[in-house]
C-alpha cells in the first residue's frame, strides 16, 4: 500500500528505541509557531472603555500598535461581531508580542499550523472486482434505511474543506458533477491560497477551487456526496447535497490558523449549513485559535464537524485542535467492515489462493518461483543478517521472508545482495532489480488477518500474507517442492472481512482534551473508505483516516436537517442527537472484552437512522465528571418521550474499559493503543424505572463513583453509557472522568530518558550542554537554546531572565506566579526579583515521546517587550503552570533555573 500521507496527523507505533542525539535538537524557536505571523483577537469598539468613538476595534488596535512603535504588517482582517474580530499580522520582532497584550481591547493573540492527512492512500480502478461498496459503511450505520426512503440530503448546503476546509475539489470528476458553479453538485467556493502555497509562503487566491495535485478534498467530497450509479457501486452519505468547496491547502505542505479561519467566516457568510474539516493539529487544549472560531459558528447554529486527529499511537491527552473546539462534533474513525484486497495463486502445492495485502494487483506479469530465506518458521530474525553466500542470484525469484524483529530502517550489504529494515520488522530482499518478497507474519493473531496490513518499500513490491499461508509455503519448500507464484492482473480480487471491522481505528486519537473536554464526540467509518479523487491521479481511492470519518458525519448531519429542518434548535442539539442514539464500541471481538474507552470512541458508532427518527430525546449526553479535585458526581439529563405512545423506561449502567494514560510512576505518557482494565466507575439512579406519556419528560438523577483501588499516578480515565430503554429502543448518556487529581500531573520532563542529559538545559551555541558559565555575543550562530519536554500540557509556560546570582532549591518543584494576560518587565518568585521576560505563551500542548519531539527556544538580547538585555551575567528561570493550576499562586508552577551565562553582545 502507498504510504501515508507524513503530515500532522499520522499515527506511528514505535516507542523510544534508543536515545536521541543531541544533534537532532534545532537550534530554533519551535513551538508551532509560524515566524512572525499572530492572529490578535480583539473586542468590539462598544466593549472597550473609553474608545467608543473609534470606527473599528481594527482600527483602535493599529493605532496603539503604532504608538508603541511595533512594527507590523495586516495581511487579513476578520470582521464577524459576534463570533471573531480581530486581525492576522505579520510582526518584524516577534519579540512585541508582550507589548501587543498590553493595548486596551486585545483579547488574545494565537501563533499555529495545521496539516491535513489520510492515514494510507490507494489509488484503485474499476477493474478491481470486490472492492466494498458504500454498503459496508452504509449498513452499519443506517444511512442505507435513509436512502431507501428517498433521503439523500437535498437542499443542504455542506462547505467542504478537508480539514474543515480543504485541499479543494476536483469538480471535473463526472461523479461529483463535472462542473462547478450553479446547477453543479460543486456549487461554489473559493481558491484561498493558490497551487503552490505550503503554509510558510504567501497564498495567492482565486475564485476557483479546482484541485487535481492533492486529491484529499476530493476524496473528502466524495464521501459526503459521490453520485451513485458509478463503477463501483459506491454513493456519498448525503448525495443530493450541494457542496461548497474552500480550499486551503496548495499541492503539498500545511496551512495557518488565519487562513482556516478565513474560510471558517467565508462558509458561514456563503450561508453553509455544515462546515466540515478534516484537518488538524495535536494540541490538547480547547483553546487555540480555530478551534474557538469553530466553536462559535457551532453554538450560533451551524454544524461543525472535525477531525480528532490520528494520533492514537501518542496515548492519551493527545486530540487534535481544531477538532477540540468545544460546540463541534470531533469525529473518531472505525475500521470498515470489509478490506480490498488481492490474491496469488500458487502452483507445485496444493492451496487455494493466498490472499495479500494490497488493494490493486502486484505489477508481476510472469510467473516466478518461490524462494524462502530460512526453512525454520519460528526464526525470529530471518534476513536480518548478510544472506549466505550460497545464496542464488534472487533476482528472478519471489522471495517468502518471515516478519521478524529487524526493522526496514537500516540496511546491511552482503555480496551483493541487500536487506533492508522497516518499521514492524516486515523485510523485502533486492539483488540488482525488484524482488516481490511476500512477507510472513507470525503474531498469534495473524492467522485470522489482523496482522494483515499495507507496508511501504519505497519503488520495490512487497506485501504481507497470512502466518498459515506463509507457514504451509515454507514447509513445502523446505520439503522439496518446486513452487512458482503467479499474481493474477484480473480476477484476483477478494472483499477480504476486515479482522477488526467495526472497532475504533487505532489510529484515532485518544482525548480527553487537557482541559477535560469530551473529545472525540462520536465515531464514523473512516478506516479503507473508497471515495473519488482527481481524475489526472486515478479517479477512486481508498483512504484510511479520521480525515475520512468526519465528512461521513457532515453527511449524516446533512440528513438530519433534510428531515428535521435547519433551525437553530436542530442545528444546536445535532450531536447530543447523533451521541445519544450511537452504538457503543467494544474494544476487541472476543467476547467478555469491555467496550472501547469513551476518550477514544467518544458515544460510539454513529447511527445516523435511528438520530432523525427516534421517539426518545435526552437533554444532555456528555456527562464530563471532571477529575478527583473538581469532582462532578452527581449528573442529571432529561428524558423526553417525542413519540405518539406511552413509554415505560428502564434505566441501566454499562462501563468501558478505564485506560490508564501512564504508566505507574512514569510522567512520559504511555502509547497507544492503551491496555484497558475493568476497574469500573459505579452508578445509581433517583429512579430505575418510569412512564412517560407522549410530550412528557423526566429529570434522570445519575449518581457517578469513579473506581475504587486504581492508581491515581497511572491517571486513569474511566467512562461508560447510562442506557435509557424502552422496548426495542435504547438512547444513551456517556459519561468522562479522570480518577487522579490532574493537578498532580508532571508537566516538564526532568529526566535523561529521551536525550541523555537531565531536562530542562541550556544547550550552547554548539549545541552542547552548557555545563559552566559562557558568554554570548548574540551575533551570528551565538547564543544560547532552552530545551526542555511538556509530559503534560500547560495553561502558561513562561521564560524569565534573572540574575547571576539566584540560588534556588530544587528543579520542578518550586513554582511562580505570572499570568500570560498581564506581561510584567519585572517581578518576584519566590521572593526572587525577575529581571524582565523572555517568552510567554498559553495552552502549551504536551511533547509527543512517538516523534520525540520537544521545545526549544533560541534566545536573543532582547527582552519579550523588544527592549535590550543589558550586558551582564543572568540565568533562564522556567515555569510551567500545572493543569487546573492558579496562575497567581507560586505553588501550582513547575520551575527550573538554567546555568549562568553571560550577555557581552
Amino acid at each position: 500500500m502507498k504510504a501515508a500521507l507524513s503530515l500532522a496527523l499520522l499515527g506511528a507505533t514505535s516507542a523510544f528505541a534508543a536515545k536521541a542525539s543531541l544533534s537532532s535538537v534545532q537550534r530554533v524557536t519551535n513551538l508551532g509557531v509560524v515566524p512572525n505571523k499572530f492572529i490578535v483577537e480583539v473586542a468590539q469598539a462598544s466593549e472597550i472603555p473609553t474608545k467608543r468613538s473609534l470606527s473599528t476595534p481594527h482600527e483602535l488596535l493599529y493605532r496603539s500598535l503604532e504608538e508603541r512603535k511595533i512594527s507590523f504588517n495586516v495581511e487579513k482582517e476578520f470582521d464577524a461581531p459576534g463570533i471573531f474580530i480581530g486581525a492576522s499580522l505579520f510582526l518584524n520582532n516577534t519579540q512585541d508580542v508582550a507589548n501587543i497584550l498590553q493595548t486596551d481591547g486585545v483579547v488574545a493573540i494565537r501563533p499555529r499550523s495545521y496539516n491535513p492527512s489520510p492515514v494510507s492512500s490507494r489509488v484503485v480502478s474499476p477493474g478491481d472486482a470486490g472492492i466494498p461498496d458504500s454498503e459496508s459503511t452504509h449498513i452499519t450505520t443506517g444511512v442505507d434505511k435513509l436512502h431507501a426512503r428517498g433521503i439523500t440530503g437535498k437542499g443542504i448546503k455542506i462547505g467542504m474543506r478537508v480539514p474543515g476546509i480543504d485541499t479543494g475539489t476536483d469538480y471535473t470528476h463526472p461523479f461529483l458533477g463535472g462542473g462547478f458553479g450553479p446547477g453543479f453538485k460543486v456549487a461554489g467556493g473559493f481558491d484561498l491560497v493558490g497551487d503552490d502555497y505550503t503554509g510558510a509562503n504567501t497564498p495567492v487566491p482565486d475564485p476557483d477551487p479546482l484541485d487535481q495535485c492533492n486529491g484529499h478534498g476530493t476524496h473528502v467530497a466524495g464521501i459526503v456526496g459521490a453520485n451513485p450509479g458509478n463503477e463501483f457501486n459506491i454513493s456519498g452519505v448525503a448525495y443530493d447535497a450541494t457542496i461548497f468547496s474552500y480550499r486551503i491547502f496548495g499541492c503539498t505542505g500545511e496551512v495557518t490558523d488565519d487562513v482556516i479561519v478565513d474560510a471558517l467566516l467565508m462558509g458561514v457568510s456563503d450561508g453553509m449549513d455544515i462546515l466540515t474539516m478534516s484537518l488538524g493539529g495535536a494540541d490538547g487544549w480547547t483553546e487555540g485559535t480555530a478551534s474557538v472560531v469553530s466553536s462559535r459558528i457551532a453554538a450560533s447554529g451551524k454544524i461543525v464537524t472535525i477531525a480528532a486527529g490520528n494520533d492514537g499511537a501518542s496515548g492519551a491527552w493527545f486530540t487534535s485542535g481544531p477538532g477540540n473546539a468545544i460546540n463541534a462534533i470531533s469525529v473518531a474513525s472505525s475500521d470498515n467492515t470489509v478490506i480490498p484486497l488481492q490474491s496469488l495463486t500458487v502452483s507445485g502445492v496444493t492451496h487455494d489462493p493466498i490472499v495479500y495485502y494490497d488493494a490493486v494487483p502486484l505489477p508481476v506479469n510472469q510467473t516466478l518461483p518461490l524462494y524462502v530465506t530460512s526453512n525454520d518458521t519460528t526464526v525470529v530474525d530471518d534476513a536480518c543478517n548478510p544472506l549466505p553466500a550460497s545464496t542464488p542470484d534472487l533476482s528472478g525469484f519471489v522471495v517468502l521472508v518471515r516478519r521478524g524483529t529487524c526493522t526496514f530502517a537500516s540496511h546491511q550489504a552482503h555480496q551483493h545482495r541487500r536487506v533492508w529494515r522497516e518499521h514492524d520488522s516486515y523485510l523485502r530482499v533486492e539483488h540488482f532489480g525488484t524482488i516481490h518478497s511476500l512477507n510472513l507474519t507470525i503474531n498469534s493473531n495473524s492467522a485470522t488477518g489482523a496482522d494483515l496490513k499495507p507496508i511501504d518499500v519505497g519503488n520495490f513490491s512487497a506485501v504481507l500474507i497470512q502466518a498459515d499461508d506463509g507457514v504451509f509455503l515454507a514447509e513445502q519448500f523446505a520439503a522439496g517442492a518446486d513452487i512458482s507464484v503467479t499474481f493474477p492482473q484480473t480476477g484476483g480480487s477478494v472483499q477480504f472481512p476486515a479482522p477488526t471491522g467495526g472497532l475504533v481505528s487505532t489510529f484515532t486519537s485518544y482525548g480527553p482534551t487537557e482541559d477535560m473536554f469530551f473529545k472525540p464526540a462520536i465515531t464514523a467509518p473512516g478506516a479503507n473508505i473508497l471515495s473519488t479523487f482527481p481524475v489526472p491521479l486515478g479517479s477512486w481511492a481508498l483512504d484510511s483516516g479520521t480525515s475520512m470519518a468526519t465528512p461521513f458525519m457532515a453527511g449524516s448531519a446533512a440528513l438530519l436537517l433534510a428531515v428535521k429542518g435547519k433551525s437553530l434548535a436542530v442545528a444546536t442539539g445535532a450531536r447530543t442527537a447523533f451521541q445519544t442514539t450511537a452504538k457503543p464500541i467494544p474494544s476487541t471481538l472476543t467476547d467478555g472484552d469491555p467496550l472501547q474507552t469513551v476518550s477514544q470512541q467518544g458515544a460510539g458508532l454513529v447511527q445516523v437512522f435511528d438520530a432523525i427518527f427516534g421517539t426518545t430525546t435526552l437533554s444532555r449526553t456528555e456527562l464530563l465528571l471532571n477529575d478527583t479535585a473538581h469532582f462532578a458526581g452527581p449528573q442529571t439529563f432529561t428524558v423526553k418521550n417525542v413519540g405518539t405512545s406511552i413509554k415505560t423506561y428502564t434505566l441501566s449502567h454499562v462501563p468501558a474499559g478505564t485506560a490508564a494514560g501512564f504508566p505507574a510512576g512514569s510522567i512520559e505518557a504511555d502509547l497507544g493503543p492503551l491496555a484497558l482494565a475493568t476497574d469500573i466507575a459505579s452508578v445509581s439512579f433517583n429512579t430505575g424505572k418510569f412512564t412517560l406519556l407522549p410530550g412528557q419528560s423526566h429529570n434522570v438523577v445519575a449518581t457517578i463513583t469513579p473506581p475504587k483501588g486504581v492508581d491515581p499516578t497511572t491517571f486513569p480515565v474511566y467512562s461508560g453509557f447510562i442506557f435509557v430503554t424502552s422496548g426495542n429502543e435504547t438512547v444513551h448518556a456517556t459519561y468522562l472522568g479522570v480518577a487522579a487529581s490532574l493537578k498532580n500531573a508532571q508537566t516538564v520532563d526532568n529526566t535523561d530518558v529521551v536525550f541523555g542529559i537531565p531536562l530542562p538545559a541550556l544547550l550552547d551555541s554548539t549545541g552542547n550542554v552548557q555545563d559552566g558559565p559562557v558568554n554570548y555575543t548574540f551575533v551570528g550562530d551565538d547564543a544560547p537554546t532552552v530545551l526542555w519536554r511538556q509530559t503534560f500540557g500547560t495553561p502558561n509556560l513562561l521564560l524569565d531572565l534573572v540574575s547571576a546570582d539566584i540560588q534556588l532549591t530544587g528543579t520542578l518543584n518550586r513554582r511562580g506566579p505570572i499570568s500570560f494576560t498581564t506581561p510584567q518587565t519585572g517581578g518576584t518568585f519566590a521572593k526572587v526579583p525577575t529581571v524582565g521576560p523572555l517568552l510567554q505563551i498559553q495552552w502549551l500542548g504536551r511533547n509527543d515521546k512517538v516523534n520525540d519531539l520537544d521545545n526549544t527556544v533560541l534566545l536573543s538580547n532582547t527582552f519579550a517587550n523588544g527592549t535590550v538585555i543589558p550586558n551582564g551575567s543572568y540565568k533562564v528561570l522556567l515555569r510551567s503552570l500545572s493543569v487546573t493550576g492558579d496562575p497567581t499562586n507560586e505553588a501550582d508552577y513547575e520551575s527550573w533555573l538554567s546555568p549562568v551565562f553571560g550577555v557581552a553582545a
